[in-house]
């Protein structure tokens, strides 16, 4: 799991989606409210978020940083 400060645009990391891990890279970091494909993320400076990319299917995702492990 990844802490904010660990993560950086064109990260590569894994998140778990419903139809199992998905692989890709990290956008951007997002420290207030936005829309990423159509679904609201709330973030903060004191609670910020990532947008990243998948590799397999290229659409785009919010998560949480602890919620995504960075590849070594």
């Amino acid at each position: 799991m990844a802490d904010s400060d660990d993560l950086h645009e064109g990260d590569e990391v894994t998140w778990n989606t419903p139809q199992g891990p998905t692989k890709g890279k990290v956008v951007k970091k997002v420290t207030s409210d936005t829309k990423v494909a159509g679904t609201k993320l709330s973030a903060s400076k004191d609670d910020a978020r990532v947008t990243g990319d998948s590799y397999k299917s290229a659409k785009k995702s919010g998560h949480k940083p602890e919620s995504v492990d960075k590849k070594a």
